[in-house]
């Protein structure tokens, strides 16, 4: 099981501590996802956070920097569809977003997919679970949803059995990650994830 954060749009005081203080205690992935903020914005956080960490950082946002970088990868989504041209042999991870069952069968070259919404979501209100616990058995099934695919929206502890039911490849925590934004906050909520 593949646990991964996305960060809140905006950008937090010490961000770079809790991101750090997450992928430090189990957290295998941090997607920055910041679609407001500038490149300089953007570039001006990753220079904080410790460079031990920039092997685990996917980006949504100005692809560029993850070569400048060498982040993890770089995270495909409505603004930003296409993967970047790079330089020096520098291969970023493929992830997206999908938002039907139809969208994942086609996921060649990708490491991972999100799937979403997959329960009621935390960080978005109105932003309902979009599949039935049949459609998701369905998936499984018929081999759509497997280990490259990462259930999101609305992931808590109390949902996790059904995650592993589900058999997805992991979970991508917003909403339920950020609720107490310390370093010992987050560590604790994604201890409550990774221990359910």
């Amino acid at each position: 099981m593949k646990y991964i954060g996305i960060t809140i749009e905006t950008i937090l005081p010490h961000e770079a501590e809790l991101i750090a203080a997450l992928l430090d205690n189990g957290l295998d992935r941090l997607h920055l996802r910041k679609p407001s903020a500038s490149r300089d914005e953007v570039d001006a956080l990753l220079r904080t956070i410790p460079s031990r960490c920039y092997g685990r950082i996917v980006l949504h946002d100005h692809f560029e920097l993850a070569e400048k970088y060498r982040l993890a990868g770089v995270h495909l989504n409505r603004r930003n569809p296409i993967p970047p041209a790079t330089t020096s042999g520098y291969q970023p991870a493929l992830s997206r977003s999908c938002h039907s069952i139809a969208e994942l069968a086609h996921g060649e070259g990708y490491t991972y997919q999100f799937l979403s919404p997959v329960f009621d979501s935390i960080s978005k209100a109105g932003y309902n679970a979009a599949f039935t616990a049949e459609q998701l058995k369905l998936a499984v099934e018929q081999g759509i949803i497997n280990e490259r695919v990462i259930a999101l929206g609305g992931i808590t502890p109390e949902r996790m059995d059904a995650v592993r039911e589900w058999h997805f490849g992991g979970v991508a925590l917003l909403g339920f990650l950020w609720q107490n934004r310390t370093p010992q906050g987050v560590i604790e909520q994604l201890h409550r994830i990774r221990t359910n």
